[in-house]
């Protein structure tokens, strides 16, 4: 069966919108992201500038365009954890596939990717947003999960432990990147530092939120 015209327009869509990111991104690492105008991506592109900020409404976003996947993911895995999970032990899996995956949510963007937001304060601020938003959506999922009171800081109090967790590997990600470590020597190095820094947690965390 043949896509219809709404799913034939959301192709399209979807395919502009990387194209226009995949862009941004090389000039973004070539010449550096504050040096980069919207007028040179969209020539770049071969796209009008309106067409580049009505896809992207933050200059950011063109670099950091997944960051919705970045933002959800610690909350999704709560949310779809197994029948006897605890959130931490979720977690502390879904952190051991990404590894194992080298996935760049968990932080393997490469060196040059990893450059351009180390010499970019405005993009260093936002990956602090990003985080931010991260550890908010967990503290909301986990919050469902355990069926607390509004008024309750418990979701809040544990999201921000687990959310500094996953905050200081992908920091650790990329600061083993930048020192020119290739990403299978950054996994087996993380392997062991993921697996210390969560079992810290595992005192205060292994039953809470158990589905």
């Amino acid at each position: 069966m043949s896509a219809g015209p709404t799913g034939l327009r959301e192709a399209k869509k979807q395919e502009t919108r990387q194209l226009i990111s995949d862009h941004a991104t090389r000039l973004f690492m070539r010449q550096g992201f504050e040096a980069t105008t919207i007028a040179e991506i969209a020539t770049a592109a071969r796209v009008a500038k309106k067409t580049v900020t009505n896809y992207f409404a933050r200059k950011e976003d063109l670099a950091l365009d997944h960051h919705e996947a970045f933002t959800n993911s610690l909350a999704i895995t709560v949310a779809e954890r197994a029948d006897g999970e605890s959130a931490l032990t979720a977690l502390r899996r879904a952190f051991d596939d990404a590894l194992d995956t080298r996935d760049p949510v968990a932080g393997f963007a490469g060196w040059d990717f990893s450059r351009m937001i180390a010499d970019s304060p405005t993009l260093t601020a936002r990956l602090r947003d990003l985080h931010d938003q991260r550890e908010d959506a967990l503290a909301h999922a986990l919050a469902i999960a355990t069926d607390a009171a509004p008024d309750d800081i418990t979701p809040r109090a544990a999201a921000a432990q687990l959310a500094a967790a996953h905050r200081l590997l992908f920091a650790r990600i990329q600061e083993l990147t930048l020192a020119g470590q290739d990403n299978d020597r950054i996994a087996a190095t993380l392997t062991g530092e993921a697996a210390h820094v969560f079992g810290r947690l595992e005192p205060a965390f292994a039953d809470y939120a158990t589905r």
